[in-house]
């Protein structure tokens, strides 16, 4: 062969515009050398080619399992221009390799047959060509690398302009489109094997179907090590993993900055309530539906718990329960009796199992995470096709969180109680669906706006739901006489009604407000406007926490009528100054909290 001459390697499986390009390489005087049924093509063609035999002087063997595996083929095409490479080459009588056309075989298609075997999809793992892509592109800075057949005809089209010489711009797409090519084959193969060798939930877990119904299919996996948790009963879904995954660091962030146990009950991927094991009052237990529950005094947990299920039990219906230590009995028997989806924690008594195992017909989620997982530093995400890729939020939110005092002097001191309040609120926002704010008292979320696209309807939204969980304590609210046998829920929803101002109004015929009086002994008279604002007035010491800064001044005092005394926010706004003295005003403490805090 003339040393100037130029040489093509071509290997493919998809055979897409394989003789237009073979005809066009030999046009230019290039070389060609293929293998298997790719020199059966071109040679049909009529187009010269040489089988890669003629260089290895070696056949295909092993059922064409190997081809191109050999030192005459890769040595041509990592040579590089050095006078040591050359120097090998010449004393193995190896030509260089200039250009490499190469693609693989269709491993997804194979593996997306009805019920295809481990074997049938092993012998369509390609080892040549995979080979032959990754030495190409490894080289690309003097060899081209061709695995797409969309790039033949402008590489064609360089090739005749450009005097047998493809731009180094073009060789390195190229040879990037190879790289991903590689990349994704061995992903899919990887995905398949993880499946059928840990698919039992070590590294992979079959989902029923994704956010709906008609999305199919759906799983969760990890690429190396082992999923962070068991399901030790039920069928986890997909909606209850984003809220299992999202509700579990919250608590996890609550233990290890308070040092208190901690609880969330999620909806959605943000948090219906949290809160950490404080003991509950009398007026409290009832409020949230567990003064009949025996030895609650007795676990922080169950304590924790109810005070996150019963902050707006409106939206815990149904809810995703995290909790961060293991679970006892008494906070089994809680959770046991409302209604859920599933609970993720560290551990479980066998008592408390037991108790949870039977929920639902024995059908029950019941996941253990494993409490000394930390995930990557670095998280992706993908959307409509595109892959985002971020820091993780590993912010930590501790004391030294809330020191920066704006009002009323820099040098106050918060209250115990206060910092309690102020980090339940933020670390909640950090794991809640931006925009947020968070309402606190008594170490338990009171009132959350979550999700809002303006900043004051969050606030809004959030001290509505603080001013329904207070006025549900008024004597009035607890005194309810309930007909024998109404259910929690249906309790829950006269409450929300009754102290939202929502009671349906009379009218004959009237299903709703039929509906509403069918739960009491005695239908209670509705709230006066002096009654609610008397009762609330009485409401004071509340935290608040925004997910960034409070951009106009209404936000504080909003949260001022409902009776917050603390606001913890980042700053940034042109309105900052104005928002302090808002604050100021009305006496309250601003706490410059330095971290914008957006979930999405």
């Amino acid at each position: 062969m003339s040393s100037s001459q130029k040489t093509a390697i071509l290997s493919v499986y998809n055979k897409t515009g394989l003789l237009d390009l073979a005809n066009g390489l030999a046009q230019q005087g290039i070389r060609l050398l293929a293998s298997g049924g790719t020199a059966k093509l071109i040679r049909e063609a009529g187009i010269k080619v040489e089988d890669v035999s003629s260089i290895t002087h070696a056949p295909e063997m092993l059922a064409g399992r190997v081809k191109t595996l050999h030192p005459a083929v890769h040595a041509g095409i990592l040579a590089r221009d050095l006078e040591s490479d050359e120097q090998d080459l010449a004393e193995q009588n190896i030509d260089k390799v200039d250009y490499v056309v190469c693609n693989l075989y269709p491993f997804k298609d194979t593996i997306a047959k009805i019920n295809v075997t481990i074997a049938e999809a092993v012998e369509e793992i390609d080892i040549g060509g995979v080979t032959l892509l990754r030495a190409a592109a490894k080289n690309h800075s003097r060899v081209t690398i061709l695995s797409d057949p969309v790039d033949y005809p402008s590489f064609l089209e360089e090739l005749r302009n450009g005097d047998h010489e493809v731009s180094e711009a073009s060789r390195k797409l190229y040879a990037l489109k190879a790289f991903e090519h590689t990349a994704d084959y061995d992903a899919t193969i990887a995905g398949f094997f993880r499946k059928r060798y840990a698919g039992d939930g070590v590294q992979h877990l079959t989902l029923r179907y994704g956010a709906n119904p008609h999305q199919k299919p759906a799983q969760a996996f990890v690429e190396s090590g082992e999923i962070p948790f068991k399901v030790l009963s039920g069928s986890p879904g997909y909606i209850n993993l984003l809220d299992a995954l999202n509700s579990w660091p919250l608590v996890k962030e609550l233990r290890e900055s308070l040092e208190l146990p901690a609880a969330a009950s999620f909806k959605h991927v943000s948090p219906a309530g949290a809160a950490v094991g404080i003991l509950l009052s009398e007026v409290e237990k009832r409020v949230c539906f567990v003064d009949d529950i025996e030895g609650l005094d007795d676990s922080p947990l169950a304590c924790a718990y109810a005070r996150a299920r019963g902050a707006d039990r409106m939206s815990s219906f149904g809810d995703w329960v995290a909790l961060s230590d293991e679970v006892d009995a008494v906070t089994a028997r809680i959770i046991g009796r409302e209604v859920s989806d599933g609970v993720i924690a560290p551990g479980y008594t066998p008592e408390a199992l037991e108790v949870l195992k039977k929920k639902k017909g024995g059908k029950y989620t019941v996941l253990q995470i494993d409490p000394d997982y930390e995930p990557p530093s670095l998280e992706t995400r993908q959307v409509y096709g595109i892959s985002l890729c971020q820091h993780r939020n590993d912010v930590k939110i501790t004391e030294k969180t809330f020191s920066r005092i704006i009002t009323p002097t820099s040098d106050y001191k918060l209250p115990p109680q206060a910092l309690i309040d102020l980090t339940v609120a933020t670390i909640a926002l950090k794991y809640t669906q931006s925009n947020s704010v968070c309402y606190a008292k008594n170490g338990q979320i009171v009132g959350l706006g979550a999700g809002q696209q303006s900043r004051i309807h969050c606030t809004r939204l959030a001290g509505d739901k603080a001013d329904n969980w207070w006025l549900r304590q008024h004597p009035r609210v607890l005194d309810f006489k309930w007909k024998k046998g109404t259910k929690r829920p249906d309790k829950s929803n006269a409450v929300d009604l009754f102290v939202s101002g929502l009671v349906p109004k009379k009218a004959e015929g009237d299903l709703e407000r039929e509906g509403y009086e069918s739960v009491f002994e005695e239908v209670p008279t509705d709230f006066t406007p002096e009654e609610r604002e008397e009762w609330l007035k009485q409401c004071t010491d509340v935290s608040v926490s925004s997910d960034a800064f409070f951009p106009f001044t209404d936000n504080v005092f909003r949260a001022h009528r409902s009776g917050v005394k603390y606001l913890a926010a980042p700053g940034g706004s042109v309105m900052d100054q104005a928002v302090h003295e808002a604050a100021e005003k009305c006496s309250m403490v601003f706490v410059h909290q330095e971290t914008r805090l957006f979930h999405h």
